[in-house]
């Protein structure tokens, strides 16, 4: 397939160039100024951007991934792609750890349809999370941190596999050693850590700060916390962008100081996304939405109904910044927190042909979407 005259987004630049592009095997094969042969499609000056990549998402469609058996996956995996999110970590809650395990095993053994997005891994946020932190998760279900809990072969055979927990909990450094041994990337989330704390989080091997802002202590004056440590830091730090979990000053506030290169938006999107207002469930805990925003019986956020795509242009709109920066936070910036920027996070030559077709180059407005060479319309 060959797409001509279109603007393509150069991550290194952060700028549209004009370009074509050919796609062979569902990659990127060539890109610049190609040869039509008579089967080329006109973009017609359409700007293209990678596709989103969401690296902490629950569910959505009325489903979440805990106890969503195939079929369910398949939905869920579509109604991702028709939204513009072509590549997905499925985000486990806590559970009991049996059912982590076979959930974790029914995503790997997934295999999506041409015009799914695809499942790059797991997220484990659940059961290694600081009581004092909880969020939505059940006290039930929340567990210490067990490397040996770790050794499980479903999670050693994770594609990519990313673990959030309140690492402060990790006294001796053990949990975090064995996560590392085992491929995973770590997260320091549903935590109460002292800034002392989060910064030995970080020299433990975190290269992330799950759903910054929420879960974690507010930013004080005498200790600055988790927060503090991510702000002035150098590692990512993730953005729940729907102006709910995070008012959109404070949004603007941390971007100021993570930058393009350093924020990474999520959905964090629970069953309940694209659904109508109801009663659903999350972490073990039940949730009724009600004018798109869920939240415990206890009055606690659970979860969000916010897709990837309108948390672009709301970060454009906080912030005031183009979309040329924006969407960074939700492309190769997601790809390198999880280790898979090899494959996709950018428009490149040897990468996955997931992109966005869009109306112009000042918004996320998708006019079509291509998963790994195939358009959707």
């Amino acid at each position: 397939m060959l797409l001509k005259n279109a603007l393509v987004y150069r991550n290194a630049t952060r700028s549209f160039e004009s370009a074509d592009i050919r796609i062979e095997n569902g990659i990127i094969a060539e890109l610049g100024d190609i040869k039509d042969e008579g089967t080329a499609i006109d973009m017609q000056g359409k700007a293209i951007v990678p596709g989103l990549i969401d690296v902490h998402t629950h569910g959505r469609a009325g489903y979440d991934f805990v106890n969503a058996p195939p079929e369910a996956l398949s939905k869920m995996a579509a109604d991702y792609a028709r939204h513009g999110v072509t590549t997905v970590m499925p985000t486990i809650a806590s559970a009991p750890l049996d059912d982590m395990i076979a959930a974790t095993d029914r995503i790997n053994k997934f295999v999506p349809n041409k015009f799914d997005a695809d499942f790059c891994g797991v997220h484990l946020e659940g059961r290694y999370l600081n009581l004092k932190r909880k969020g939505a998760h059940a006290d039930e279900l929340i567990r210490p941190l067990s490397a040996d809990e770790l050794e499980n072969e479903v999670f050693r055979m994770c594609r990519s596999l990313q673990i959030s927990a309140a690492f402060e909990l990790d006294t001796d450094g053990s949990f975090a050693k064995k996560a590392l041994e085992i491929g995973a990337t770590l997260s320091l989330g549903h935590t109460d850590a002292t800034y002392a704390e989060a910064k030995q989080a970080e020299r433990n091997g975190i290269c992330a700060y799950t759903h910054l802002f929420n879960a974690m202590p507010p930013l004080h004056h005498r200790d600055g916390g988790a927060i503090c440590a991510a702000l002035t830091g150098d590692k990512f730090a993730e953005l729940i962008c729907d102006g709910i979990h995070i008012a959109p000053q404070m949004i603007k506030l941390a971007y100021t100081a993570l930058g393009y290169n350093r924020a990474v938006l999520i959905s964090d999107s629970m069953e309940a996304t694209g659904c109508p207002d109801g009663e659903y469930s999350i972490a073990g805990n039940p949730a009724v939405v009600k004018n798109g925003i869920a939240l415990t019986p206890e009055g606690a956020l659970a979860g969000s109904t916010l897709t990837l795509d309108n948390a672009v242009n709301n970060l454009i709109d906080f912030c005031g910044i183009p979309l040329a920066d924006a969407i960074l936070c939700a492309t190769e910036n997601p790809a390198k927190q999880i280790g898979v920027f090899d494959s996709r996070g950018s428009v490149d030559v040897g990468k996955r042909a997931d992109m966005l077709i869009l109306e112009n180059t000042h918004r996320l407005n998708v006019v079509n979407v291509c998963v790994n060479g195939n358009l959707l319309k």
